[in-house]
């Protein structure tokens, strides 16, 4: 085998530190694996958000709709209606049976 010749080694040293540089330089494998672990914690802070948010929008709604039946029961069984007051309940689209 013949001997390398310096240009052939300074190429390939060239080569060697391209590829150290892209490997483990900045965006190389540690960054990636930095940039990953942040993104599992932002997801999973995200879907503990969600969660939150959905459970709030589910009481939000039990609110807005049990409001409604709370009154409607109070005032009828309960009779808490002021004598010089008029109960009037109306049936929106959504409530019609």
């Amino acid at each position: 085998m013949a001997a390398l010749r310096p240009v052939t080694l300074a190429l390939l040293a060239l080569l060697a530190l391209v590829q150290v540089g892209l490997w483990w330089g900045e965006g190389g494998l540690p960054n990636k694996a930095r940039q990953q672990a942040k993104l599992d914690t932002m997801l999973a802070q995200n879907a503990d958000a969600r969660r939150v948010l959905d459970r709030l929008n589910g009481e939000v709604q039990d609110l807005r709709q049990g409001l409604e039946m709370v009154e409607e029961r109070a005032r009828g069984e309960l009779g808490m209606v002021k004598p010089d007051e008029l109960f009037v309940q109306y049936a929106t689209a959504a409530n019609k049976p």
